[in-house]
C-alpha cells in the first residue's frame, strides 16, 4: 500500500492507539483499539447510516431537495472525500463503484419483482430505485476494502481465486433467477463453509494478530450489516414486502447478506489479492514451503 493511501489509518494509530496503549491494560488495549479500528473500516457506512437517521428526523416534505435527491448528493460528496483524503485509493474506488453498479441493477431488478419498495421519490433514480441506494452496497464494499487495510488481513489457505470468482457469480445469479427456478441459497451457504472453512483471517489489532475462520467473519459483519438494515426500515428509507411500519427486518434477509458480503469481497479483492494467501502462512512471515503463492497466481 502506498503511504498516502494509509494516512488516516496512521494517525489514529498514532493519537488514539498510543493515548489507550498508555493508560490501559494490554487486554483491554486490545478490544479498544478493534472497536475504533472497526469504525475507521466502516467510515462510509457509518456516516451514511447517520445521514439516513438524520434526514429522517429533520427533512421536510416542503423543502425543494427531496430526501432521496439528498441522501444521493451526500454519498456522492462523502465518497469524492474520501478519495481527497486520501482514506480511498483509485483502485479500491473503481472496484467499489463496480459493486455500486450490480447492486443497483440488482436493486431495479429487485423493485420491479415486488421484494421491496421506496415509500419516497427523487429526481436521482433509475427503474423506480433512488440512485443512493447503489451506495448502501458501495459502503460495503468500502469497509471490505478498508478493514482489509487497516488490519493488515490475510487469508489463508484460499482456495484459486476462480473459485471465488465463481462463487461470487453464482451467489449473483441466484438473487435473480431463483424468483423463476429452484433457489439455491442454501446449498451456496453450504459452499461457503465447505470451500473457505480451513481458510483463517488473519487480522492484526495493535502488535498482536488474531484470526478467525473466515465464514464466521462472513457471519459477524452480516450481523452488523443486518442491524444497519432495521435502522433503515425503521426511518422508511426503503420497505421490504409485506413489512409494517415498526416491524423489524424479516430474518430471511440476514442469509442474503451473508451470500452477498460473499459478492463483495470476490469483487474488491480483484485490486487486493495480495491479501489472499494459497498456502498456510503465519504472523511472522514463516509459513510453509507454498504459503508465499497469491490466490490467482501460477502454480
Amino acid at each position: 500500500m502506498s503511504a498516502g493511501t494509509d494516512r488516516g489509518t496512521r494517525f489514529l494509530e498514532r493519537r488514539l492507539g498510543d493515548w489507550a496503549r498508555a493508560r490501559l491494560p494490554a487486554g483491554v488495549v486490545e478490544a479498544v483499539m478493534f472497536v475504533l479500528k472497526q469504525g475507521w473500516a466502516a467510515l462510509f457506512g457509518g456516516l451514511f447510516l447517520i445521514a439516513i437517521v438524520a434526514s429522517r428526523a429533520v427533512w421536510s416534505e416542503d423543502w425543494a431537495l427531496t430526501r432521496y435527491d439528498g441522501l444521493f448528493l451526500f454519498a456522492v460528496a462523502t465518497q469524492a472525500g474520501m478519495i481527497a483524503l486520501r482514506l480511498e485509493s483509485w483502485a479500491e474506488a473503481r472496484v467499489i463503484f463496480l459493486f455500486h453498479l450490480t447492486g443497483t441493477a440488482m436493486e431495479v431488478f429487485k423493485l420491479a419483482q415486488g421484494s421491496w419498495y421506496y415509500p419516497d421519490t427523487g429526481i436521482f433514480e433509475i427503474g423506480g430505485v433512488p440512485l443512493f441506494s447503489g451506495f448502501m452496497y458501495a459502503a460495503v464494499g468500502s469497509y471490505i476494502a478498508r478493514v482489509i487495510r487497516v488490519f493488515d488481513m490475510a487469508f489463508a489457505p484460499m482456495p484459486p481465486f476462480w473459485v471465488l470468482a465463481v462463487l461470487g457469480a453464482a451467489i449473483y445469479g441466484n438473487f435473480f433467477w431463483h424468483h423463476w427456478v429452484w433457489d439455491m441459497r442454501y446449498v451456496l451457504m453450504a459452499a461457503t463453509v465447505i470451500l473457505f472453512g480451513r481458510t483463517r483471517v488473519w487480522f492484526r489489532v495493535s502488535d498482536r494478530f488474531w484470526w478467525m475462520p473466515m465464514p464466521l467473519a462472513a457471519l459477524l459483519a452480516a450481523g452488523a450489516i443486518f442491524v444497519a438494515e432495521n435502522v433503515g426500515t425503521f426511518t422508511q428509507t426503503w420497505v421490504y414486502a409485506g413489512q409494517g411500519e415498526g416491524q423489524p427486518v424479516p430474518w430471511g434477509k440476514f442469509g442474503s447478506w451473508y451470500l452477498l458480503l460473499w459478492v463483495s469481497f470476490a469483487t474488491v479483492t480483484l485490486v487486493m489479492r495480495d491479501a489472499l494467501m494459497r498456502g498456510p502462512w503465519r504472523p511472522d512471515g514463516v509459513a510453509a514451503a507454498d504459503a508465499g503463492a497469491r490466490v490467482g497466481a501460477s502454480p
